[in-house]
C-alpha cells in the first residue's frame, strides 16, 4: 500500500525535485482539490477520475459496543468515480 510518503517520493524522482519541494508541491494539489470540492461539489481529472460530492441521508444504526440502537445524521461524503483509462490500469 503506498502512502503520501511514498507518493511524495515518486512525484519528486519523476518532477527531478528534492523530496522537500515535491512534497510542498503534493500538499498543494491536495488543498487545492479540497478547496475546489468545497466551492464547486466536483474536481474533474480527466486521466485519473472525478471527485464530487454527495449528500448521505440520516439513516438508523446500532453502536457496535452496547447494541443500542442510535440515529447516524446526515452527512456530506467526497467520492471518487474513476475514469476508463484508471480502471483498465488496475484491472490489468
Amino acid at each position: 500500500m503506498a502512502n503520501k510518503k511514498d507518493l511524495v517520493k515518486m512525484f519528486a524522482e519523476k518532477a527531478e525535485v528534492s523530496q522537500t519541494e515535491g512534497g510542498a508541491m503534493v500538499d498543494e494539489i491536495m488543498t487545492s482539490i479540497q478547496e475546489a470540492l468545497v466551492a464547486d461539489g466536483e474536481v474533474n481529472l480527466p486521466p485519473f477520475g472525478k471527485f464530487v460530492t454527495a449528500e448521505r441521508a440520516e439513516r438508523n444504526g446500532r453502536n457496535p459496543q452496547t447494541g443500542e440502537a442510535m440515529v447516524i445524521p446526515a452527512t456530506t461524503v467526497v467520492k471518487l468515480r474513476p475514469s476508463k483509462s484508471l480502471k483498465e490500469a488496475v484491472a490489468r
